[in-house]
């Protein structure tokens, strides 16, 4: 399937309960995405991320409920979706502050 944005291609992985893999700040991610829509008029989405590295954490500890990320969609690079085991943490029934306007959420 051909998406035209970052954007699309992720609200349809919110929609089918896909995987996301990009990059964001040098650093290869595996995520699965939850919440997607605008805070302070930027586009951002709440992800679960469960494989690759970050910035702040180093290598992804899977299953931790502290791999949830907050990030500026314009700002991921190489964004493609996979099939495979859709991943959440048991913290995310936490209300989230990534997303204001909220357009697409995942339904658990």
């Amino acid at each position: 399937m051909k998406f035209t944005s970052t954007y699309d291609l992720i609200a349809h992985a919110i929609q089918n309960k896909m995987i996301v893999t990009a990059t964001y700040q040098g650093h290869h991610r595996e995520m699965c995405p939850h919440v997607l829509g605008k805070k302070n008029g930027r586009t951002q989405c709440l992800f679960y991320q469960f494989g690759g590295s970050s910035k702040s954490a180093g290598v992804i500890t899977p299953g931790s409920p502290k791999n949830w990320r907050c990030i500026p969609i314009d700002e991921l690079i190489n964004v493609d979706i996979i099939s495979g085991e859709w991943q959440t943490a048991s913290n995310h029934s936490v209300p989230q502050t990534c997303v204001d306007e909220i357009y697409y959420e995942v339904n658990i």
